[in-house]
Order: structure tokens, then C-alpha cells, then sequence
């Protein structure tokens, strides 16, 4: 122990031990301002369907693909020319009391009797992948759907641009709705979000999630 504090008065040491501590706060808060800024850059182009079941039963859990298989429909037929995020969540606030209408209408086709909650507002999401399409974590504006008590399990998925019907195992997003993302976003961005082999793109990637993980980036709005 004595060694090491006669190290540490060495000057030389103790200059080196200082410089590398300050880069290390450097390196973070570069990262750290790099992961903000991307993370609110890629919520900007994404709206978003999240859709909470009653509960997590199995009939519950069905309702709620119900739910959202009439609610994508009907979204896919008012926003199939949707250009971005905006025009999209504009059509989706015009109509939100159809949505609301054609959610209910499914739920008491299928013998519930359960209430729907619909908002759209800014709310957290974890790192999700469709197909070879990955997002953060963070937080995205969306339209949230709470079928009754909303105490189930919940589902994700991406209404601008439509990632919502891409099958997963194939691993493939349908190359219209991919080129819309490409369209809405920067180079950089669409590279972290797409499939890439390429290491620096997956590592910044990583670091991104190491933040929004980690609670330091609040997107929120």
C-alpha cells in the first residue's frame, strides 16, 4: 500500500493518472451527448402502436392481436401515402375517436365487455428488432391502445413507417416501408438502425443502448 501512494507523488504518475481520468470524462460526455442527440433523432421519424391486453391470460392475449389486427388495418387504409411521422400522426389524431370506435367494436364482437383507453403521447420503449430493422430503447411518440384494466402483457410495433406486419422469422422488412425510414432518416441513423456488419456502426449502437438502458437518455417530450 505504501508503494502505491509513493507512486502516486511521483509527478509524472500523477500527471498521467490525471490526464487519463479527464479523457475518460471527455470519452463519456462525447458518447454520452452522441447517444442523445441520435436517440431523439430516430424517435423523431418513428410513430409508434403499443397496445396493452387486460391481462395475461391467454384469452386476453388473443383480444389483443384482435385489437390490433383491425386497428393496423384501418391505419394502413387512411395512411397508405403517408410521406413521414408527422402527416401520419396527424391522420391518427384526426381519427382517433374511429380508432377508438373499431377497438371496442372488436372487443365486443369477441364477447367482452372490457373499456378502451386510447392516447397518443411520448412513452418508453425497449430495444426492439422487426424484422432486420432494430430500435433503441427510448422514448417514442405513439399511439398507445389500453384494452380494460392494461395489466397484461403489451405489444409493440412500428405504424410509421409500417413495420407492424413484417414477419419476423423471414427477418426481412418489406423494402417500401424500409425505404420510407431510409427517407426519413440520415445516413448514419438508418445505418444503426439496419442490419449492418460493419463494427463501428454496431458498437455505436451498443452505446446507445447503454445509455437509454441505463436511464440517462429521456427522449420525453
Amino acid at each position: 500500500m505504501k508503494n502505491i501512494i509513493n507512486l502516486f507523488k511521483n509527478p509524472k504518475i500523477k500527471m498521467i493518472t490525471i490526464l487519463t481520468f479527464l479523457l475518460f470524462i471527455y470519452t463519456t460526455i462525447c458518447a454520452f451527448s452522441y447517444a442523445q442527440n441520435i436517440s431523439e433523432d430516430i424517435a423523431n421519424n418513428v410513430f409508434r402502436l403499443h397496445v396493452l391486453a387486460n391481462s395475461d391470460r391467454d384469452e386476453d392475449q388473443n383480444l389483443k392481436y384482435k385489437v390490433r389486427d383491425s386497428l393496423l388495418t384501418y391505419m394502413n387504409s387512411i395512411c397508405k401515402n403517408c410521406k413521414n411521422k408527422q402527416e401520419a400522426i396527424a391522420l391518427v389524431q384526426e381519427n382517433k375517436d374511429v380508432f377508438q370506435k373499431i377497438a371496442l367494436e372488436t372487443i365486443r364482437n369477441e364477447g367482452y365487455s372490457y373499456d378502451v383507453t386510447i392516447r397518443i403521447g411520448n412513452f418508453e420503449f425497449p430495444t426492439k428488432d422487426y424484422g432486420d430493422i432494430s430500435l433503441p430503447a427510448g422514448f417514442y411518440d405513439a399511439l398507445r391502445v389500453e384494452i380494460g384494466e392494461a395489466k397484461g402483457r403489451n405489444w409493440w410495433c412500428v405504424m410509421f413507417p409500417p413495420l407492424c406486419f413484417v414477419d419476423i422469422s423471414s427477418g426481412v422488412v418489406p423494402e417500401e416501408s424500409k425505404k420510407l425510414l431510409e427517407n426519413n432518416m440520415s445516413e448514419e441513423e438508418f445505418a444503426l438502425v439496419s442490419e449492418d456488419t460493419n463494427a463501428d456502426i454496431k458498437f455505436k449502437f451498443k452505446v446507445l443502448e447503454f445509455f437509454n438502458q441505463a436511464g440517462l437518455i429521456t427522449a420525453k417530450k
